[in-house]
């Protein structure tokens, strides 16, 4: 019998921890990307993009009122994940 394909945030969990990311910036980033799902909708990150990234991104400085670093450490996790290196995308 064939293994169900792991859901989407216990592939990042594995990613993460192949990187040996420490287990703060694991839950760190799995934070992040809930967040960003919620932010849209629930859609999956693989449909979405960088539109939808400087949505969320623009939300937080502007709604939100993070700081600078908040949105930088948000923006490298929406990066890593969401677009390019988790899901392959050049």
């Amino acid at each position: 019998m064939k293994n169900p394909p792991k859901k989407l945030l216990d592939q990042v969990r594995d990613a993460i921890r192949l990187k040996h990311y420490s287990y703060r910036t694991e839950e760190t980033y799995v934070q992040w990307i809930v967040r960003y799902i919620l932010f849209q909708n629930k859609r999956h990150p693989k449909e979405m993009g960088v539109p939808e990234i400087e949505e969320f991104l623009t939300h937080l400085a502007v709604e939100g009122n993070v700081a600078a670093a908040t949105q930088n450490q948000s923006f490298s996790t929406q990066f890593y994940f969401c677009t390019a290196k988790f899901y392959g995308r050049n």
